[in-house]
Formats: structure tokens, sequence, C-alpha cells
């Protein structure tokens, strides 16, 4: 049987007080069963270091900060009633953020509460590493989730923490100490973590694809205000060499049908490098298909209490990208656009189990299970049937308009309807989940086959190789076959607006395009509702109650420029 254990509360990273939210750590099974090391001491520190990684992952967490500040998403105040949250989101978009947004507050507190967490199982196991080979290889492992979430610090806060001894006080680094840090860290771990197990855990190919990410970020990371970012040429070599360790090991593959990479079962997906494990013995609480779809759509004829909550929608300006590559051709053309899952039947009726919602960008009139009010059954048709019919707003006051998508959505009081703004439904909305917000199954994806090729491709145009960029470009959007007529046709030329664009395209919605935006030099541009234009705001503002946590240090914890 696999043991739940708990642990004491421990000091945080920096020892300024903070607490963990939840005490009961479930072992990640993948991780700590089966195997010869059965000590659970063992076991309770391992999985408190992976398991605030679910909380971190939120969709109005690490999501917010790291889409709805860009130019793909955003999230209005919606009928003026919804989502306002004191205008948290409004603020991330138009780059008004302060040192007591709660959002930016909540990801520092899981990110030095998970740090903190590698540091104390690190703790644990470098004696036991030494004379046990399996004690060996979860010190590894360790020591590469503390170097990612020290590449999310960096990222996100222009800082690292090296912290060795939880008695004592980290060290903060910046800039290049802090990128020499994660580097040497995980280069450290790369030989000794596991070469198989996951995608839950890291594994030797997650700890070369988070090199290839760490120097391919470099130059920003070096130097986060820049005019322009120096991407050095042996960076860009260390990037290729990564990539291609991960291509030889022949681990991985791309999956032809794309959406199944989102979908519930997605954790035996090939494609799948590094993620966060949703399953359900885990109790998954994926919201991501359920954040951005209407309010008024029920995926699930069994459960009439389970639809969307009209959250962010993309941005005019991302959608305008993907018009502008297609010209003339519907952007629907495109496999990673959209899977139409839901053909209406002549007589607008369907058999429950063949009832599927689509995924993708969702536009226009939606369609969809019928009921007069929620939480009521649905309405039924021959042999039982559901009826299937244009969506109206049933859960809001006006309960005769219709569900119509809108390529318009913006602060204004017409762009912040329930219905404005195209959504996206990348992730599958949990079969099991009977509300919409709990059960989600599907890892939320950290790092996948894809991006492999993608970095190595930046890499190789950053270094004057358009050829060679294009080649790993088109590689992956061949690789999308399982719907022949939406396979995205091959690219003529490479450059790295095209890359960019490219990027978007593959990644949207999976926490990258901040960092994306930020290294093509796209983040102090105007978009939907954003104009500000401060390079400041390319790293968010340190908490404040972090820095006043820390105020007997004096000097210790300073405040990003700007703020």
């Amino acid at each position: 049987m696999k043991n739940k254990i708990k642990i004491a509360v421990l000091a945080t990273i920096m020892g300024l007080g903070l607490s963990c939210s939840d005490l009961k750590e479930q072992i990640l099974d993948e991780s700590l069963s089966g195997g010869k090391l059965q000590s659970d001491i063992i076991k309770g520190s391992v999985a408190p270091a992976y398991a605030l990684l679910p909380d971190f992952f939120l969709h109005t967490r690490y999501f917010a900060l790291q889409e709805i500040s860009t130019d793909e998403a955003i999230l209005p105040y919606r009928g003026g009633t919804d989502w306002g949250d004191n205008g948290i989101y409004i603020d991330l978009h138009r780059h008004l953020y302060t040192p007591s947004h709660v959002r930016i507050n909540d990801a520092w507190n899981n990110l030095v509460t998970l740090i903190s967490r590698t540091v104390t199982a690190i703790n644990v196991l470098t004696p036991l590493a030494k004379t046990d080979a399996d004690a060996k290889v979860f010190l590894a492992e360790m020591k590469a989730l503390r170097a990612y979430y020290n590449m999310i610090l960096l990222d996100m806060y222009g800082l690292s923490f090296i912290k060795e001894d939880p008695n004592e006080v980290s060290k903060i680094i910046r800039g290049n100490e802090a990128v020499e840090y994660i580097r040497t860290e995980l280069e450290s771990a790369q030989n000794d973590v596991s070469t198989t197990t996951g995608p839950g855990r890291i594994t030797q190919g997650a700890v070369w694809g988070l090199l290839s990410r760490l120097h391919l970020n470099a130059a920003v990371w070096r130097d986060p205000y820049a005019a322009s970012f120096n991407f050095k040429s042996e960076d860009m070599d260390k990037v290729i060499q990564y990539t291609d360790k991960v291509i030889s090991s022949g681990l991985y593959q791309l999956s032809p049908e794309f959406f199944e990479i989102f979908d519930d079962e997605n954790h035996t997906n090939k494609e799948l490098i590094f993620a966060v494990d949703q399953r359900p013995d885990l109790s998954g609480h994926n919201r991501m298909a359920y954040f951005s779809l209407s309010g008024d759509m029920f995926p699930l004829p069994n459960f009439p209490n389970a639809n969307g909550t009209d959250g962010p929608g993309i941005t005019s300006d991302f959608y305008r990208s993907w018009v502008q590559a297609y010209g003339t051709t519907d952007p629907a053309r495109d496999a990673r656009f959209f899977k139409e899952n839901l053909v209406i039947p002549v007589d607008s009726f369907i058999a429950g189990d063949k009832f599927e919602i689509n995924r993708g960008i969702l536009r226009g009139q939606q369609y969809g299970l019928i009921t007069s009010r929620y939480g009521q059954p649905f309405e039924r048709g021959p042999n039982g049937t559901y009826k299937i019919g244009k969506l109206r707003n049933i859960t809001r006051a006006d309960k005769n308009k219709l569900v119509i998508h809108t390529e318009m959505i913006d602060f204004t009081t017409a762009g912040s309807g329930y219905s404005t703004g195209y959504r996206v439904e990348k992730y599958e909305f949990s079969k099991l989940s009977d509300s919409g917000r709990n059960k989600g199954q599907a890892d939320i994806i950290i790092l996948r086959y894809a991006d492999i090729y993608m970095m190595r491709a930046e890499a190789k145009l950053r270094k004057g190789d358009a050829t060679g960029a294009l080649a790993d470009v088109n590689l992956v959007r061949a690789s999308r076959t399982a719907r022949a007529s939406q396979t995205p046709p091959a690219l003529a030329q490479m450059t790295l607006d095209i890359l960019f664009r490219e990027r978007g395209f593959e990644f949207y919605w999976e926490h990258q395009r901040r960092t994306d935006m930020i290294r093509f030099g796209k983040y102090e541009g105007t978009w939907t509702e954003k104009t500000d234009n401060d390079v400041k705001k390319r790293l968010f503002p340190i908490p404040q109650s972090a820095i006043d946590g820390a105020s007997a240090n004096k000097g210790y914890l300073v405040q990003n420029a700007g703020y």
C-alpha cells in the first residue's frame, strides 16, 4: 500500500515565517511506490516537493501571470459582476501590477515554499545517497526540481535563492550568477536522475529540456532590462546540444492528434516530458478546461451542474495572427486551432455517449445541451437521446440572449459581456467533473516534445541557420496527421517573427507566452487594452509582504526597479 505522509511545516526558503496551507501530502505513486526504497522518511521528504505544483499551476495563478499579462489572453469584468476581483486581471493585462497584487503574491509564496521543500528533501537524502542507489536518484531529482523552481523565480521576479541548510538564511542571486547556479545544478543532476519515470517526475529528458530552456532564455535572465538581448553563440550551441540529446534518446514522440496531448488520459502520451500530475488518485484539480468556457456550455450529459465560467478569451490581436498567417483560408484548417467533435445532427438529437464538445478556439454561435435552468436535467428526445440546440445565457439575467462568441473583447461595457471573445478549450473537460471546478484529470504541461524541436529551431535561427530552423518547425507542423485535411502545411521561410507566431500557434494557453514575448522583444508592444511600454514590467514586483517580512535583515530583499 502507498503511504500518505503528514509532515510538519518547515521554515520557508528565506526564513520569513511563511507556512504551507496544506499538510496532507499524497505520495506520487509513480515516484515512490513499487521500488526498493521503502523508508517513510524518504517518501515523506520527496512527495512534498511536488505537492504544491497543482496549486501553483491553478488557472488563476501561474496561468494568469504568464498569459493574461500578454497579447494572448484577456479577462474583462464580465457583465460588470463577474471576474472583477478588484481589477487584478485588468491590471495584469494592462501591466499596472504592483507589489500588493494578490496573484503575484500567491505565486511567490508557492515558489518559496516549494524551494524550501526541496531543500528539506535534499538534506534528508544527502547522507542516505552515500550508500543507497535509489536515494542517489531521488537526491539528483530534488536538486533538479529545486533548479526548476529557481528558474521560474528568475524568470518572473529576477532572482533565485541558494540555500543548502534549512536553518540558514538563503543567499539571493541575480543575473548571470543565477543563470550559472541553475545551470550547474541541472548539469550535476543529469546523469543520476531516472531516464524513464515520468512525466510527473523530473527525468533525464526533463533535465535536458530545462537546460535547453535555460540557455535559450539566458540572455534575458542575465540582463532583463536590456535594450536588446545578447544571445550568445555558446548558449545557442548548448540549446542544440541538449535538444539533440532529448531527440536522440528515442523516448518521446510527437502526437498525431494535437488535442490528445491535453486529454484526460494524457499521462501516458509520449509527447509529455514533464508535467503536473493530475490523475484522479492524486486528487487532480486541473481547471483549465472550465476557465475560458461559456457558463452556459454543459459538456457532460450526466452532470447538469458542470459548466464553464466565462473567464478569459483570446484577444483580437492573437486571433488576427492566425488570420494573417492563413489569409483567405479559415485558420480552422490548422489542426491546432480547432477540432470539431460536435457535429450537429439533422434532427438535433444525439445519444449521450456520442456527445462531446468541440476543442481549440471556439467562435461564433455555440451549440450544446439544452436546459431551461442551471442544475436541471437536460431536454431529452426519442430513445433517451439529448436535444442539441443554440445555447442561450440561461445562467445569466438575460436568459434569451444567444451565446455567440465574438472576436471583439475588451474592457468596455460592450466588450465585457458574458459571450464576448473567442474561447479556448485546449484541455479536455474532465469526464468525471460534476461541477466543472473539480476532478480535472489532464496533466498540465510543463515541457513537451514539440518544444524540444521549437527550441532547437530558435537556437539554429539565432545562429543564422534559417534552413535548419525551418526544417524543425515544419517537422512539428507535419506531425499532426490524425485529421489529414487539417495537417498544417509546410512553411516556405523562417524568420524570428514567423517563429514567434508559430510558437503562439503551438503553445497558446500553455504558460509560455509572457516569457516568449520578452525574449522576442514583444512585451512592450501595444495590444487590446494595453499600451504600457515600460521595460521594468518585464519582471513582476517582489511582494511587499515578503520585503516587510525580511525587514529585520536590512538590505536583504530589494524591490525590483520601477516598483
